[in-house]
């Protein structure tokens, strides 16, 4: 396990992702003090950003996943209102105006 200070960091990102990449943990320091830690990526998490920030809304508690998984296309809404209708209340609304 290695530290660096931030300012090495910013300098040599590349480098110490690399490391981190290989497997090696590595401590980001400011002024003397642990505020961060590079590392690899943990088993559970996906490799794919869009995967990951989902998975970890889910593992805080953000988002509930679903209970079954659906299959096939998702059903269509039934309409709330006729064209006719929404255009009428349109109409109605503005001459309140």
């Amino acid at each position: 396990m290695r530290s660096v200070g931030i300012r090495v960091l910013n300098s040599k990102l590349s480098e110490y992702v690399r490391l981190a990449e290989s497997g090696e943990t590595i401590l980001v320091t400011d002024r003397g003090q642990v505020v961060a830690e590079l590392g690899p990526l943990r088993e559970t998490r996906s490799p794919t950003l869009a995967d990951a920030l989902l998975s970890e809304a889910v593992r805080s508690g953000v988002l509930t996943p679903p209970r079954l998984a659906s299959s096939g296309t998702p059903p269509k809404p039934e309409p709330v209102a006729t064209l006719e209708e929404v255009l009428a209340d349109l109409d109605e609304s503005r001459r309140d105006r």
